[in-house]
């Protein structure tokens, strides 16, 4: 009796499947999908990158039916992405070539932040592009002959091209011209693709600075070729993850053995998430050189002084934290509960988008996120008006953003069951024609988040306004004497 395995293998933690059963002669398949997510109403990039591996090769109906299902997130996807992602998108593609690519393949695979790796060939022309042909005596010595790379996708948030480029040159030596020991021929070269100007110039510089290690060390001249990439011949399946499928198989190692400085550029950051694990938190990944971090500070977070707690990390400093959605985007915002991601949004978000994401995550369903985003009303004298009606001297804040709305100072008993003021705080609400339910009014909205408040009319006392507010969207700060 013969039995299937199927297994689908995310290349990060974010999403993983698994459809259990037997067990037959099984294969390893490459295949990369598309997928979008949709958590609390966000469009994720299809992007994500899966392997679908350990397939048997019997039952080709089987077989086919499974791929047409994994296929068709990548259809949704496409059609729901036509718009490209307010964010900085940090999966790049660099194209390197070490000497014989099945250790090579193996050691990017292992490096954290690299999102895969693949065998193939690159650089040559008026050659087959095959095994066969490139190892061919023919063309051993031929310069238009294609060189054995492995093509690294990998997240520059977590691991920076100047460290990929590191591991590159110390895991072979660059000074042997067409040759890594004995593996010789120009498919052997030490090569490097880029993809765009800050990859060159990385190159270019981690060539430099090794180069100086080497002669120091009584190395030769470094002769890696550095250049853009035209086109990536993805190797015959066999050649793909072979030190998986053969643990025991051709592997040799003709590093140097001189490494750069221990601090690199990139090496992760001892960062102390244990406050992030017990309550409330929002986590703002971003980046550097991220133009849509730097506007959702400006736009949004240098303003923000609301009670959930808001700090800012890299990918290299989530340690400890559960999260669901992707970190390839910056600005990517996390929702947490005890560490636990409850909500996230990748992409920019303007004021209006973040605090109707707050507004879930903070308050629920409840009357206050009805009252803030449904313009509704408090019952007259409810709890939270017990509460505020008689505090010590202070102020009421938006229950979101924490900018201060009310002075006590300007708080009376209007007798009504709602609170009372005769002005909000200068500059922090808005006033706004209210035409619902046939009444002629003017609704007062927090200038911050955006979210209701309740209503100013002109029967105050002494001629002045009576700004008519609801508890439940307010939070109070006593004065700071």
């Amino acid at each position: 009796m013969c039995a299937w395995q199927v297994r689908l293998l995310p290349l990060s933690p974010t999403h993983s499947y698994a459809i259990p059963a037997l067990s037959c002669n099984q294969i390893s398949l490459r295949r990369e999908l598309s997928i979008a997510d949709n958590i609390t109403g966000t469009q994720h990039s299809p992007r994500v990158p899966f392997i679908a591996a350990e397939l048997a090769m019997t039952f080709p109906r089987l077989f086919s039916f499974v791929l047409s299902l994994l296929a068709l997130p990548a259809v949704a996807a496409a059609a729901s992405n036509a718009t490209p992602m307010p964010a900085t998108d940090h999966i790049k593609t660099l194209v390197l070539g070490s000497g014989c690519f099945w250790g090579a393949e193996k050691g990017y695979a292992a490096l954290p932040g690299v999102v895969d790796a693949v065998s193939g060939y690159a650089d040559g022309r008026k050659v087959e592009v095959n095994y066969e042909a490139i190892s061919s005596f023919e063309h051993k010595r031929d310069p238009d002959n294609y060189a054995e790379v492995v093509e690294v996708r990998y997240n520059s948030a977590v691991l920076s091209t100047r460290a990929l480029l590191e591991h590159f040159f110390e895991e072979h030596d660059p000074t042997q011209k067409n040759r890594q020991g004995n593996d010789v021929g120009t498919q052997y070269r030490s090569l490097i693709l880029y993809s765009d100007d800050e990859q060159r110039d990385a190159a270019m510089a981690a060539r430099a600075d090794y180069q100086k290690l080497l002669s120091a060390a009584g190395y030769g001249a470094i002769v890696t070729d550095i250049k853009p990439l035209e086109k990536f011949h993805p190797a015959e399946e066999y050649h793909q993850d072979y030190l998986v499928k053969n643990p025991h198989g051709y592997c040799p190692n003709h590093a140097t053995g001189v490494r750069f400085a221990p601090e690199k550029p990139g090496e992760i950051r001892a960062v102390d998430n244990a406050a992030l694990l017990k309550g409330e938190h929002i986590v703002v990944l971003e980046a550097e050189h991220c133009p849509y971090c730097a506007r959702f500070k400006k736009d949004v977070t240098d303003d923000y002084a609301g009670s959930v707690p808001l700090s800012f990390r890299d990918a290299s400093e989530l340690d400890g934290l559960t999260l669901k959605t992707p970190t390839w985007a910056t600005p990517t915002v996390y929702f947490l509960k005890d560490g636990k991601e409850v909500a996230g949004h990748q992409g920019y978000m303007n004021a209006a988008e973040f605090y109707a994401a707050l507004g879930q995550f903070k308050l629920g369903k409840g009357q206050a996120y009805e009252v803030a985003f449904g313009k509704g009303t408090d019952r007259r004298f409810c709890r939270r008006y017990d509460e505020f009606k008689d505090t010590p001297d202070g102020v009421f804040i938006d229950k979101l953003s924490g900018a201060p709305l009310f002075d006590t100072r300007d708080r009376f008993n209007s007798g009504t069951g709602w609170l009372s003021f005769t002005r909000s705080v200068a500059g922090a609400t808005v006033d706004v024609a209210d035409h619902s339910y046939g009444m002629e009014r003017i609704e007062v909205v927090s200038k911050s988040s955006g979210i209701h408040l309740g209503h100013v009319f002109d029967d105050g006392p002494n001629g002045q306004p009576r700004y008519c507010i609801n508890a439940t969207v307010l939070e109070f700060r006593p004065r700071v004497k």
